[in-house]
Order: C-alpha cells, then structure tokens, then sequence
C-alpha cells in the first residue's frame, strides 16, 4: 500500500503540472492516471491501496468540505440564501425526474429501475465543484455577487437530497421500505440536522481551542477527526433507519469558527489548504481507479442520451432557481456549467443496485445497466464540466477591486 501512495503522489503531482501547463484543470490529469492505473487498465495499484480506497476518499472529501466551511462568508451566504436553497434540490430532481421517465426508451430499465440510475446520476461531484469555487473565492473572483458562495453551498446540499432519494426507490424496489414518503421528509430534517450538529460541534471546539490554546497544527488534526467520526455517527444512524447529513455538518462546524473567530478559522483553512495538495491526489486518483471503461461501451450511444437528457433538465434547473437572482446571462451560464460534473456519488454509488439485486437474488441485469451509465456520467461530465467551469469562469467572474 506505501508504494502505491507514493507512486500516486509522485505521479499525480506530475499529471497536475502537465495539465496545469495544457491550461486544463489538474484534476483531470489525476482521474485519468487513476483510471490508468486502476484494476480496469493497467491494474498497478496494490490490492491494500484499493482496499483502503473508500476511507482515503472520505477524508479528502472531508477535507475540501471544511476548507468549503471555513471560507463561507455569512453576509455572503445572506446574499445568496434563498437561491443556493432552490438549486439545492430543483436541478437534482428536475434531472433525476427526467431520466426516470425518459430512460425506459432508451435502456432496458423499468420507470422504478431509472429512477435509481436518475438519482444516483442526479448528484453533482463536491470533489470537483468545491475546490473549483474555493479557487475562486481565495482570488475574490465573483465574491460581490456571492457566485462561488452559491454555487459551494447548493452543491454540498444537492448530494444530500439525491442519495436519500435514490435510497427511497432502492428500499422500494428491494421490498426493504414501505414509507417512500417518509424518506422525502427525512431529507429536511438530515440537512436541518446536520447544520444543527455541526453549529454546535464548532462552538464546542471553538472554546475548547480558546481555554486550551493548541497550535494551529493540532486545531486542523482535532477538527478532521471529529469530523471523521461524524460520518461514521451517519452510517450509524443511517443503520437504524435515520437520516443525518453528516458532510454539511462537517461545513457547519467550520463555518461556526469562521463567524465567531476569523483569524483562528483561516489559520485551520490554510493547514486544511496543504493537506488538501495531498488529499486531492489520493481523491482524484481513487475515483479515477473506480471507473471501469469497458462499461461504457455497454450502454453506448443510449446511455450518452439519457445522461445528455438528464444535464439539460438540470441546465433548466439552475436557470429556474436563479429567476429571481441579480445575477445576468453569462454569470448564470457559469452557474449552469458548475452543476454538470459528477464522480463522487457515481462512483460511490453505482454499484449499489447491483449489489442490492445480487443479495436480494434478483435478476442482476439491470443493476448492471445502472453501474454502467454511472461510470459514463463520471467519464463524460468530469472532465467536460471542470473544463467548463475553467474557462467559462476565468471570463465570466469578475474579481473584487482591491480597496
């Protein structure tokens, strides 16, 4: 497993600079090496390395998240509240809506069947929308509108609001839940939860930190652990038939320390920002090792439509959730752009249904239809949408005059 982590490292810090030098965003120089090196290509990662795959994921992804908390401005938040709620859940469900009705003409799915693939396609990726926005806010581009402001906070909630929905039709379709709409109305209380949690957790540590004045270092180490358990408190309840939104809690939490002490909270930001180098190699790479290309050809032209079907209900989405927004037509194309990649939940997720079916003893052959469209929304929205969001937002977002 050392050897692999250290191949990953040396490797992807070179894919990231030869992108970077292509003008392309280094992510996607990290996803291709990991889909390269995967068990699907070349298989030269060590089994404990893939082994270890979704934990090391987890705490990338927990890393950008508090980084995300410790940068979200509350006038800033103020200013984009009542838009970054509407595109937290009205693009996922107009696209995970459309490709449940659409998908049976395409793929051999029924209407129950596409509405899984839907909702487990219908999540946009934190892992490469919220570095993106960080990006941007640390260069206050866009920041007197709050665009990345809005654009970071809906996103972390869409994942929330398309995984306990695509767990509703999954408990349906196994015959292991009964209470369909009492899984929708656990979506509100899990985000509300979470924001709950979180606020606390960050005013508890924030005077822990101020009664025992621990170095910056050992703040940053405290708080990624205690953030690490509040995911496993979600598989937990997740177990018992509650629903927590563990990942905004962990932005909670920082945003909590921002609002009450802003110097500490960009002191744990900029120690999160250099293990972030490290734990956006170790993010980018595993996923990448997740896709397995030879699905893709599985589903073909067919499944490429229901994907493309699905990102114009989401497109329309975002431009619905923004009517009322002062931002104008290029600022809401950005927007629009930032809500196309996928690659976190996908390859989390995909394999779900199939694993589901398998222990169920089921028919498999529609679970693998749904891993197999998963892995071509990953393939084909990644990269399109991280170059995407480069381009369309080093035109269109405007940086704040320096004063």
């Amino acid at each position: 497993m050392a050897v692999s982590i250290a191949e990953m490292i040396l490797l992807g810090l070179l894919a990231d600079w030869i992108f970077r030098k292509l003008k392309m965003p280094g992510l996607l120089g990290m996803l291709l090496l990991g889909v390269v090196c995967g068990p699907y290509v070349l298989n030269v990662l060590q089994p404990g390395f893939l082994d270890a795959s979704s934990d090391l994921r987890m705490i990338a992804l927990i890393i950008i998240l508090l980084r995300a908390g410790f940068e979200l401005n509350r006038d800033a938040l103020n200013r984009v509240g009542l838009q970054a709620l509407l595109m937290s859940f009205v693009p996922g469900i107009l696209e995970g809506t459309t490709i449940a009705l659409i998908a049976p003409k395409f793929l051999p799915l029924t209407h129950l069947e596409s509405a899984m693939l839907g909702f487990i396609v219908a999540a946009v990726s934190p892992a490469v929308v919220v570095p993106m926005m960080i990006h941007f806010m640390e260069r206050k581009m866009g920041a007197k509108k709050g665009i990345p402001t809005l654009i970071l906070a809906a996103a972390s909630l869409d994942d929330v609001v398309a995984i306990v929905i695509f767990s509703a039709f999954l408990g349906l379709y196994t015959g292991t839940s009964e209470h369909l709409w009492m899984k929708f109305a656990g979506i509100p209380i899990s985000v509300v939860a979470g924001v709950a949690v979180g606020l606390a957790i960050g005013f508890i540590l924030l005077k822990l930190f101020e009664q025992f004045n621990p170095r910056a270092t050992k703040r940053t180490m405290i708080v990624i652990g205690v953030s690490i358990l509040l995911v496993r408190i979600q598989h937990v309840l997740e177990m018992q038939g509650m629903t927590f939104a563990a990942l905004v809690a962990v932005m909670a939490t920082g945003f909590m320390i921002l609002e009450k002490r802003e110097e500490m909270a960009h002191e744990i930001s900029s120690k999160l920002g250099k293990l972030w180098v490290f734990a956006s190699i170790m993010l980018f790479t595993l996923v990448g090792a997740q896709v397995d290309i030879s699905l893709v050809w599985k589903t073909g032209l067919a499944g490429l439509a229901v994907i493309l079907c699905g990102l114009a209900a989401r497109s329309a989405g975002v431009l619905i959730s923004l009517i009322k927004s002062p931002l104008n037509v290029m600022e809401r194309l950005f927007a629009v752009v930032a809500y196309w990649p996928k690659a976190t939940v996908q390859a989390a997720m995909g394999a779900v249904p199939l694993m589901a079916m398998e222990s169920a003893g089921m028919d498999t052959g529609a679970g693998e239809v749904i891993l197999a469209v998963a892995v071509m929304s990953i393939v084909f929205t990644a990269p399109l949408g991280a170059v995407a969001i480069k381009c369309v937002g080093e035109r269109v977002l405007k940086p704040e005059p320096s004063m």
